[in-house]
């Protein structure tokens, strides 16, 4: 009997509606997609959510700016938002939106649990200090830095570089303060729980450094959650953005089936700089409100344009639909999940890009299928060959399809180390490439036909563990060369990957096509 894989939930940060997508949203799509990906071929039933997040003094400005209501303007950029999740091919499950009745329910649910488990928790006060309305966040006086206008006027910024405002007024405050050495305390005794290790660093240096309670209302603008019980105040924007993650399996009701199988959540994945929010004060509200912790928070770094922070000032944001244009959407998929190292910044540059498409994917992986696939249709009656007595070279390369593959490769998965578990991918596809050249199985039609056919089957059977194995990156193609060999729907999992279920014999394929074309430099150029 199978092994049963434990239930697997994901996240992504829900998308601030600010703004239309940009590249960064879609490196973080396709690197939780990715995940989920392989998680369903891994046997696991799997949750994936995304979304917007839509509320906010900075929504509800830009609103008032282009002339429009809050929720007018939420539902135009949502849109966008919901757009490149199907340009990508985004599998996600739920696509939540904070301006939906179930977060309003759930969001004031979590502040009433907070109240009811520790009253002392949130109270009443007056709010001053340095706010950033792009931040949606308040911030130290030790924390700012000094900028000057063209006019030599001196102001204060964010770290982020956001200008920041001083703020009185009255609010709501979460005890924040009570939470160092209960926070210290879990992240020591959950060492996985921020991802990567230079991010766990910086949080716990920052919680180390005297946390302060923290507003988590405002009145200054009626765009948000009303506060339970006193609608004059709205929520803070992060107590209710961050409770999106339990509003999409439930909750309230956490008794519910899918609350009950997807909590907690096996990794929130974020960008960097909003590390603080996630594993600081989410973790503290959790703790707060009687619930348990996500297991892990895994923060990635950005993309870089030709070395370049993206800046619409610089010029240099690149819309995620010019990517696709450009270079084919797995092509895309794969370019980011394969360049961007393990939580650090990646880097765009179109020469570079054209360079790793062209040898892995049309050279390498794409190359493989067409020739191997072509050999077949022309060599052996348009039908999989059926093997005789299989050598040594043949076993080898049996085996690590079989055997050295796919275990390797979700270790590296399982750490969000994608660049690594596509490397471990490739070193078959090369290794088949390799015994291509190497059997020359053209020659072996007049010397020895029967030998031919073993060589082209094992090709054959490499191909078809390699259009799983790559399915959660390069979803259309990786279906294209399945289909090409005839694989099932219901077969093309992690599970079909062995030697018990090898590619059966004589059925015929259909005349193969390219699935990967090869990239002109110069006509390609972004």
């Amino acid at each position: 009997m199978a092994e049963q894989k434990p239930p697997f939930y994901i996240t992504t940060a829900i998308s601030y509606v600010n703004g239309s997508p940009h590249l960064g949203h879609a490196y973080e799509q396709i690197l939780t997609d990715t995940m989920a990906r392989f998680k369903r071929l891994d046997g696991h039933e799997v949750m994936f959510l995304t979304g917007t997040d839509e509320h906010g003094q900075k929504v509800a400005k830009t609103a008032e700016a282009k002339g429009m209501e809050p929720k007018a303007f939420c539902d135009l950029i949502s849109q966008e938002f919901v757009g490149m999740t199907q340009m990508l091919n985004i599998s996600n499950d739920d696509f939540i939106r904070t301006t939906e009745p179930r977060h309003y329910k759930a969001s004031q649910a979590i502040w009433n649990a907070i109240k009811e488990n520790n009253p002392e928790d949130i109270y009443l006060g007056k709010y001053e200090g340095w706010y950033s309305v792009r931040d949606e966040a308040y911030f130290a006086e030790s924390e700012l830095t000094e900028g000057v206008d063209t006019q030599g006027n001196k102001y204060k910024l964010a770290p982020t570089g956001a200008p920041v405002a001083w703020v009185e007024e009255e609010s709501y405050f979460f005890r924040l303060s009570a939470y160092t050495e209960k926070l210290l305390d879990y992240y020591a005794a959950h060492p996985n729980f921020i991802q990567p290790d230079a991010r766990r660093n910086e949080v716990i240096s920052f919680v180390k450094g005297n946390l302060q309670d923290i507003s988590i209302s405002r009145t200054n603008f009626s765009w948000g959650v009303p506060v339970p019980g006193d609608d004059k105040h709205v929520m803070y924007v992060w107590l209710d953005a961050l409770t999106n993650y339990i509003t999409g399996i439930g909750y309230p009701e956490t008794g519910g089936d899918d609350y009950k199988k997807f909590w907690p959540a096996d990794y929130h994945v974020i960008g960097k700089d909003i590390i603080r929010f996630h594993c600081v004060y989410w973790p503290a509200f959790l703790m707060a409100a009687g619930l348990e912790l996500p297991k892990a928070v895994f923060a990635h770094g950005f993309i870089n344009v030709n070395g370049a922070k993206m800046s619409k000032s610089v010029g240099n944001v690149i819309a995620p639909n010019d990517l696709i244009e450009t270079y084919g959407l797995d092509q895309t998929r794969y370019l980011l999940m394969r360049e961007v190292p393990h939580g650090q910044d990646g880097n765009f540059a179109h020469e570079h890009a054209v360079q790793r498409i062209n040898s892995d994917l049309a050279n390498g992986l794409g190359n493989l299928v067409q020739r191997s696939l072509s050999m077949i249709h022309k060599n052996c009656d348009a039908k999989i060959p059926k093997p005789n007595v299989y050598t040594d070279d043949d076993k080898k390369l049996l085996d690590h399809a079989h055997n050295r593959l796919i275990r390797p490769v979700m270790e590296e998965v399982d750490n969000m180390r994608f660049h690594r578990a596509l490397e471990k991918i490739w070193r078959l596809v090369n290794d088949a490439n390799i015994y291509v050249d190497t059997q020359a199985p053209w020659a072996l039609k007049k010397e020895d036909p029967e030998r031919m056919n073993t060589v082209l089957y094992v090709l054959a059977e490499v191909i078809r563990v390699l259009g799983i194995a790559t399915s959660a990156v390069t979803p259309e193609s990786s279906a294209k060369i399945l289909d090409q060999i005839k694989i099932p729907e219901d077969e093309r999992h992690f599970g079909m990957i062995n030697d018990e279920y090898s590619l059966p014999s004589d059925f015929e394929i259909d005349k193969p096509e390219g699935i990967f074309p090869r990239l002109d430099e110069a006509e390609k150029a972004a």
